[in-house]
């Protein structure tokens, strides 16, 4: 016995001195792609621990959640041109002079102009929103460009089906992109209609080589429907008949869409376009996916694209700027709310400067462990901390942000590192005094119906607030 024990021991230590050169190897790499590429200390730290005292599995961790992974697929990009075809030159908003500055400032973190001549209307609800994107659908004569994060195989999204195969039978050109997670990796009954039906239709990102699969991190969240190139359909709503439900109890999901017309329509094509060249390999080119633009309003707009390539920290550094440059009100919308400390930060200093920030949030979100990480970081705001509204069921999925009554951002993204560092996202930043009233009515009313987070949501019980605090710890991911 006692000798099968010392078999045992020896046996041991010779995996162990066969395996330390592959786990050292491992590691080191890891550890110098880490160095490299981690510009957050603690990050950085934190992988670093992960990555030499959990031998073989902290490498392995690093490699599927810490890796981005699409910085190196985005190279393929490369060969792709921009097929954003502007002269260059930006308009110029009639605001005051410190939203001006952040139309400046704006033109230098996304290197596109700011386009004058848009129309934006504001579609409240699937409600109104899906049967006027049915009724483009059936009238499209020429193309149909439609991306959506969520494409359900309910009673809405067979709608949307029979719509675009319909289009497809008439002569349109179609193409169709939806995300490899939120559409169905393992099975998608939508894509598996529309390619049956002869529609080209692909999943973003999806593989089945288990070393390139990054569907853990890297989503396409764009929301993008565009008929003919010039009327474009965007915002925070996926295809679902959730988000046509009214019902202040169940599954039902309120939402805010917009109808664009105008020249940055064009913007918006261009990230579809690169979009589905990245996945597909074909690029989409001149009609009838790009036809002259005319002046159709007078919103001055600028689409721009974010995601974890080349685009990264754009949405994040347009909004800090937005905070930076609020002289009177900020106000925000948004179903998850995890920002990091930059932005975080930036609430602050805009609160001491007196700005009025009021920030709006679900009551209580879709996920339970979003609930928990929420009310976590929010009692993190105890200083200088802004009005945080939380709105009853339905749940809210709107995302909306106005600026002392000038400046409003529109579109997908979440104020959530998910959506600002992850993500791939399409946004609206819209200057003019008619549309951001519109919008700050909107606000005004969702805030009427809130209740404000108080000193007792801060004061839970510890074991309530210990669980919150540990979901917080996973906001990366979240």
């Amino acid at each position: 016995m006692l000798l099968t024990f010392f078999h045992f021991l020896a046996l041991n230590q010779m995996l162990a001195l066969a395996f330390a050169p592959l786990f050292v190897a491992g590691a080191a790499a890891a550890t110098a792609d880490i160095l490299l590429k981690k510009s957050d200390v603690r990050s950085a730290l934190g992988w670093l621990a992960i990555v030499w005292l959990s031998p073989f599995f902290g490498a392995l961790a690093y490699y599927i959640f810490g890796i981005n992974r699409v910085v190196r697929r985005a190279l393929k990009f490369d060969r792709v041109p921009s097929l954003w075809d502007g002269d260059g030159t930006s308009a110029e908003p009639a605001v005051t002079e410190h939203i001006a500055a952040l139309a400046a400032i704006g033109s230098r973190i996304t290197g596109a102009s700011l386009t004058g001549g848009n129309d934006v209307a504001i579609l409240r609800g699937g409600q109104t929103a899906f049967p006027e994107m049915i009724a483009a659908l059936a009238g499209a004569q020429q193309s149909i460009a439609l991306a959506s994060y969520i494409f359900r195989p309910d009673a809405v999204g067979r709608g949307f089906v029979q719509a675009l195969i319909a289009a497809r039978q008439r002569g349109v050109q179609v193409r169709v992109l939806v995300d490899s997670v939120g559409s169905g990796y393992l099975w998608s009954p939508v894509l598996r209609q529309l390619k049956a039906a002869g529609v080209p239709i692909a999943r973003f990102l999806h593989t089945w080589i288990p070393w390139r699969m990054p569907f853990l991190n890297m989503r396409n969240h764009r929301k993008i429907l565009i008929v003919d190139g010039t009327v474009c359909f965007m915002g925070g709503m996926n295809i679902g008949a959730e988000y046509a439900d009214s019902r202040p109890t169940g599954d039902a999901v309120q939402d805010i869409h917009f109808r664009v017309e105008g020249p940055v329509v064009r913007q918006i094509m261009d990230a579809f376009a690169r979009d589905w060249t990245f996945t597909t390999d074909e690029i989409l080119e001149k009609r009838p996916w790009w036809p002259e633009l005319e002046p159709r309003g007078s919103v001055c707009a600028r689409g721009i694209s974010s995601g974890p390539d080349a685009d990264i920290y754009k949405i994040e550094a347009l909004l800090g700027a937005a905070l930076a440059q609020a002289q009177r009100r900020i106000r925000i919308v948004t179903p998850y709310f995890l920002i990091d400390q930059r932005l975080q930060f930036a609430i602050g200093q805009a609160v001491l400067r007196g700005v009025q920030v009021d920030i709006v949030i679900p009551e209580h979100c879709d996920h339970a462990l979003l609930d928990w990480a929420m009310r976590a970081h929010l009692r993190f705001f105890r200083h200088a901390a802004p009005n945080f509204h939380l709105t009853p069921a339905p749940f809210d999925h709107a995302k909306l942000v106005t600026v002392d009554g000038e400046w409003c951002l529109i579109g997908s993204s979440n104020w959530d590192v998910r959506s600002l560092r992850l993500n791939f996202e399409l946004d609206l930043e819209c200057y003019g005094a008619e549309l951001a009233a519109a919008l700050d009515d909107l606000i005004d009313a969702k805030i009427r119906q809130a209740r404000r987070f108080n000193t007792a949501d801060r004061e839970m019980p510890m074991r309530i607030r210990l669980r919150d605090a540990a979901a917080r710890l996973l906001l990366p991911y979240l």
